[in-house]
C-alpha cells in the first residue's frame, strides 16, 4: 500500500500542475477535465476547463491534483505534503522553488536529524515539508 496525496484547489489546480511538473522535473501529464463529467454533475458552464482530475508523478511516487468543482475547497490545515531528497543541494533548490511566492513557515536549515529540512506553504496554499536524506554534518 502507499498512501497518495489529493490535492484540490479552486481554479488553480493546471497552474499548481504546471508549476510542480517545472519544479519536480517531471513532464506534464495528461489531465481529465470537468468537460467530461456526467450531465447530472451540472459544472458550471465557466469551470468545465478547470482539471477533474490528475496524476503527477514525483520520484517513486505521487500526487493527485484536481479543481473542487464548487469552488470552496478550505484550505490545507493539519497536514503536509513530505518530500525527501537524496542530497541537501536537490532537496534545497526544491525548497526554494516551492517557497516562491509562498510563505516560510520553518527555514531551511541543518537538523539533528538531516542535512537539511524546512515547512513552507507554497502560492498555491499547500504545505509542504522538503528535506534530505542526507545524515546532518
Amino acid at each position: 500500500m502507499k498512501p497518495t496525496p489529493y490535492l484540490f484547489f479552486n481554479g488553480k489546480a493546471r497552474k499548481a500542475i504546471a508549476a510542480y511538473a517545472d519544479i519536480f522535473d517531471v513532464p506534464i501529464p495528461e489531465m481529465m477535465t470537468m468537460a467530461a463529467a456526467p450531465p447530472d454533475m451540472e459544472v458550471p458552464e465557466d469551470r468545465k476547463a478547470w482539471v477533474m482530475h490528475c496524476q503527477l508523478p514525483i520520484g517513486d511516487g505521487s500526487i493527485m491534483i484536481s479543481d473542487d468543482v464548487m469552488a470552496n475547497s478550505p484550505a490545507m490545515d493539519g497536514c503536509s505534503v513530505m518530500v525527501e531528497l537524496p542530497t541537501a543541494a536537490e532537496a534545497k533548490a526544491i525548497f526554494d522553488r516551492l517557497a516562491d511566492g509562498g510563505e516560510v513557515r520553518m527555514p531551511w536549515e541543518p537538523t539533528f536529524w538531516a542535512a537539511g529540512f524546512g515547512t513552507l506553504t507554497d502560492r498555491f496554499g499547500i504545505r509542504w515539508m522538503v528535506g534530505t536524506s542526507e545524515t546532518p554534518a
